[in-house]
C-alpha cells in the first residue's frame, strides 16, 4: 500500500490563512479519494509561509472494482421507458437480466466499474482541489486562469511503495508535478528531490525549514523565554501573536532588543499594543515593576552577525512608532487633565446610529439610566452618573483612534489623570465587560451600574428602531449585550426588575424621535420615565402621566401602543439568553420554562433561585411523584371543565368529604397553602418545595382511594374543586404543567 505526499509551493501565504488552508487541502483531497474508492490509514497536513503539505499513509494501490445492480422498468413496460433505462445505466439490452419483484418481473442491469490505479485518481482529485480551493482571497498572475492566494510555483506529488517513489503525472496551467521542492528562500534556495515524507521532512530541516507549525511556535517561545530569563525578565504571553509569528517564518530565530528610555514611561498596554500591531514583537516586562522594558522579534534566518543588523533596523522602526504613541499620550494627558471637555464635545459629532443619535446623545441616556440603576447594585447614584458621563470620552482621544482595542483601558488612565474618583476610573475601563462568556464581569458597583446602563441602552435602542437580531445575524452584538446584563445581575445578585427599565429607556428613545412633539408632551414623557424608575411599573406610570395631560396627546398614544409590547418582546429575548446560560449550568429546559411562567420573571436573580430550587426538588423521588400526582389532578380537572363548560375554582368543602383519604388531603392542602404563600413571599423556594413534598403522600393516598367522578354530583363537584385547590396550591410555586415526563 503506497504513501502519498503532496506539496503546493507558492509565494508567502498570509499567516492567518495557513492553518485553515492546510485543513481544507486535507479534507478535500481525502474526501475525493474516499469517494473514488481509495481508502487510507492516516493523514496529516502541514503549513509554512511558502508551502501546504499533505501526507497520507496506507493508501490503496487502486480502487476496488464496483458491482452495482440497478433495478429498471417492468418487462411489460413501454419500449421508450426501457430505452431510457438502458441509456441511463449505460448497458445494452442483452446485458439485462429479469428478476422477480413484488409488482411482477422487472429488468435489472448489472453495472460493473473496474478499479483504477491510485495515481490516476490522485491526479484527478488534486487538480479539482487546486482549481476549486476555497481561499478567502485569491489572485491570478501571468496569462493563466488559475487563481491561488499567491503565485503557485510548483507541485510535488509522489506515491511511495516498496519499489520506490513515482511522480503522479499531472499539469495545471503549465505547472507539472514533480518530486522536488526548495528549502529556505535565503539560506538554502536550491531545489532537491525527495522519495518519501520522512525524506522530505528531514531534507527540509537540513535546508532550514521547520515544517510543523507547532514545532516552530514551541521553538520561538522557548528561545524568547530563555533570552528574557537571562536578563531577569519575562515575556508577556500572547498565544495569538505566537501563532501568527510562527506563520511568518520557516526558520525562526528569536532576538531581544531594547526599547528607548524615553518611551518606558508609556503605559505598558500602549507599548505592548504598538509593538504587537505594528511590528509583531513580543513584549518583555520586568516582573518586579510590571513595566515593559524590552522586546523580542523573530527573524526568518540566521545571520553572520547574530542578528545585530536586524535588531538595529527593528529598533529604528520601533522608535518611530513609539514616538507617535508618545506624542498621542502627551496630547491626550493634557486634555484629560483639563477635564476631558474637548473630547465630550467631539462626541456630539460622532454618530452612534442614524436613528439613535450621536454618541453624546447616548452618553446622556446612559448617565440618566446609570443613576437610576445604581441603588440596585449598591452603587452611589451620583458616582454612577459621573462615571457614565466620562466613560466614552476616550473614544475621542488620539490614542484610541490609533489603537481602538485600547478603548476603556485608556479611559481609566485619563480618568486617573483628571483626578476623578477611583470608582469612576474603574468604570471607564470595565463597563464594556463582559465581552464574552469567558470574560469577567465588572467588579465594582459603580462599574456594574454603568455597564448595565450601557448595555440596556444599546438593547432598548435597537428594539425601539426594530433592528433586532434575526437568525444567525446579529450585527450589533445584541445577544452578547443581553448575556452581559444577565451575567452582571446574577453574579452581583442584584435584584432589579428588567421590564420597567426597558420601559423607561424605550421612552427616552421615543423622546429622541419626537422632534415635533409639544413641550408639554415632552415634559410629560420625562415625568413618565421618573414614574417608571420610581415605581417599577410601566403600565401604571403611563396611566398616571396621561391623566395629568389635558387635551390630546398623540405621542403618548403611540407610546401606549408600542412601548409595552417592545418591552415584553425584549424581556422574551432575555429569557432566551437566560435559558442558554442556565442550560450550560446544568438546569433542564423544562424546569426553566416552569419558572419563567411565574410572576416576577423579569427579576433574573429571583427567577434563577426558583429554578435551582425546583431543579433540586425534581431530582428527588418526592418531586417526581408529586409532579405525576399534580398532572393527574390537572388532567382530570381540565377534562371535566371542558366537558361541563364551567371552571371548578371555588367551594371545596371538607363537610362533603366521604373518605379519610379525602379528609386528609383537605387538611394537608389547608396547612400547605399558607406555608407556601409565606415561603414564596420570602423567596424561600427550598422551603416551598419542602412543603410541596409533604403533599405527595396525601395526594397519592387520595387518588388510590377516591373516585373523583362520583355518581353523586355534589360529591363530584366538591372533589373537582379539591383538585383545583391542588392545582392552585402547586402553581403558586412553579408551573408544573411545563415539566416533561
Amino acid at each position: 500500500m503506497p504513501d502519498l505526499l503532496i506539496e503546493l509551493f507558492s509565494e508567502e501565504i498570509p499567516a492567518r490563512m495557513q492553518a485553515r488552508a492546510a485543513e481544507d487541502l486535507k479534507k478535500r483531497v481525502t474526501d475525493g479519494l474516499v469517494e473514488a474508492g481509495l481508502t487510507y490509514a492516516g493523514a496529516a497536513a502541514f503549513h509554512t509561509p511558502r508551502r501546504l503539505t499533505l501526507a497520507l499513509d496506507g493508501l490503496l494501490a487502486e480502487s476496488p472494482t464496483r458491482r452495482e445492480e440497478r433495478k429498471g422498468p417492468r418487462v411489460d413496460a413501454p419500449e421508450k421507458a426501457l430505452e431510457g433505462f438502458l441509456r441511463g445505466a449505460g448497458v445494452a439490452r442483452e446485458d439485462l437480466k429479469v428478476q422477480d419483484d413484488k409488482k411482477g418481473q422487472v429488468y435489472v442491469a448489472v453495472i460493473e466499474t473496474p478499479g483504477r490505479p491510485a495515481a490516476e485518481i490522485v491526479a484527478e482529485v488534486l487538480e479539482t482541489t487546486i482549481r476549486n480551493f476555497p481561499w478567502p482571497k485569491s489572485m491570478r498572475w501571468g496569462a493563466g486562469t488559475l487563481r491561488w492566494v499567491r503565485p503557485l510555483h510548483s507541485i510535488l506529488c509522489i506515491l511511495t511503495d516498496e519499489a520506490g517513489a513515482s511522480v503522479v503525472p499531472m499539469e495545471i496551467e503549465g505547472i507539472r508535478t514533480g518530486n522536488s521542492t526548495r528549502g529556505h528562500r535565503f539560506m538554502a534556495p536550491a531545489s532537491f528531490t525527495v522519495t518519501s515524507f520522512d525524506d522530505y521532512a528531514a531534507k527540509l530541516k537540513r535546508a532550514f525549514v521547520v515544517l510543523d507549525a507547532q514545532e516552530r511556535a514551541d521553538h520561538i517561545w522557548q528561545e524568547a523565554t530563555n533570552l528574557a530569563f537571562a536578563q531577569g525578565l519575562e515575556v508577556v504571553e500572547d498565544k495569538g501573536l505566537l501563532a501568527e509569528v510562527a506563520g511568518l517564518v520557516e526558520w525562526p530565530v528569536a532576538l531581544m532588543g531594547e526599547i528607548g528610555a524615553e518611551f518606558l514611561a508609556l503605559p505598558p498596554e500602549v507599548l505592548q499594543t504598538s509593538m504587537k500591531e505594528h511590528q509583531k514583537f513580543f513584549s518583555v516586562k520586568n516582573p518586579k515593576t510590571g513595566r515593559i522594558e524590552r522586546f523580542v522579534t523573530v527573524a526568518n534566518r540566521e545571520t553572520a552577525d547574530n542578528g545585530v543588523t536586524i535588531l538595529a533596523g527593528n529598533q529604528k522602526v520601533l522608535a518611530a512608532r513609539l514616538s507617535d504613541a508618545k506624542f498621542f499620550w502627551e496630547n491626550d494627558l493634557r486634555i484629560a487633565k483639563a477635564g476631558m471637555t474637548d473630547w465630550l464635545d467631539q462626541l456630539e459629532n460622532v454618530t452612534f446610529h442614524n436613528k439613535l443619535g450621536s454618541q453624546a446623545d447616548r452618553v446622556r441616556r446612559i448617565a440618566a439610566l446609570a443613576g437610576e440603576i445604581a441603588p440596585f447594585v449598591g452603587a452611589d447614584p451620583a458616582l454612577a452618573e459621573q462615571a457614565a458621563k466620562v466613560a466614552k470620552a476616550d473614544l475621542s482621544s488620539e490614542m484610541v483612534y490609533e489603537f481602538p482595542e485600547l478603548q476603556g483601558l485608556m479611559g481609566r488612565y485619563y480618568a486617573e489623570a483628571a483626578g476623578l474618583p477611583v470608582e469612576v476610573a474603574e468604570a471607564c475601563e470595565t463597563h464594556y465587560q463582559p465581552l464574552g462568556p469567558s470574560d469577567a464581569v465588572p467588579g465594582g458597583a459603580v462599574a456594574q451600574a454603568v455597564a448595565l446602563a450601557d448595555k440596556l441602552d444599546t438593547l432598548t435602542g435597537f428594539w425601539a428602531i426594530d433592528e433586532k437580531p434575526t437568525g444567525s445575524k446579529d450585527p450589533f452584538a445584541l445577544r452578547r449585550a443581553a448575556l452581559g446584563v444577565t451575567r452582571i445581575l446574577l453574579e452581583s445578585q442584584a435584584r432589579m426588575a428588567l421590564e420597567p427599565q426597558f420601559g423607561a429607556q424605550l421612552v427616552r428613545h421615543e423622546i429622541k424621535q419626537a422632534n415635533g412633539a409639544a413641550a408639554a408632551e415632552l415634559a410629560a414623557l420625562e415625568d413618565l420615565v421618573e414614574e417608571i424608575a420610581k415605581h417599577g411599573v410601566f403600565g401604571a406610570a403611563l396611566h398616571t402621566v396621561m391623566e395629568r395631560l389635558s387635551g390630546e396627546a398623540p405621542l403618548l398614544d403611540t407610546l401606549k401602543a408600542r412601548v409595552p409590547d417592545a418591552a415584553a418582546d425584549l424581556l422574551s429575548f432575555f429569557h432566551d439568553r437566560l435559558k442558554v446560560h442556565l442550560r450550560d449550568q446544568g438546569l433542564r429546559h423544562d424546569v426553566i420554562d416552569a419558572c419563567l411562567a411565574m410572576p416576577g420573571n423579569d427579576d433574573l436573580v429571583g427567577l434563577v433561585k426558583r429554578a435551582e430550587a425546583l431543579g433540586a426538588f425534581l431530582a428527588t423521588e418526592d418531586g417526581v411523584n408529586l409532579v405525576q400526582g399534580f398532572k393527574r389532578a390537572n388532567n382530570i380537572l381540565t377534562q371535566a371543565e371542558e366537558k361541563d363548560g364551567v371552571s371548578y375554582e371555588f367551594g371545596a368543602d371538607v363537610k362533603f368529604a366521604e373518605t379519610d383519604e379525602e379528609k386528609a388531603l383537605f387538611a394537608a392542602l389547608d396547612g400547605a397553602k399558607g406555608k407556601i404563600d409565606t415561603a414564596v413571599a420570602a423567596e424561600d423556594f427550598e422551603g416551598a418545595m419542602q412543603v410541596m413534598a409533604d403533599l405527595r403522600a396525601p395526594i397519592d393516598g387520595f387518588f388510590e382511594a377516591v373516585q373523583v367522578n362520583s355518581d353523586n354530583q355534589v360529591v363530584r363537584r366538591n372533589r373537582l374543586n379539591l383538585l383545583s385547590t391542588i392545582r392552585s396550591t402547586v402553581l403558586a410555586v412553579a408551573d408544573l404543567t411545563r415539566i416533561e415526563g
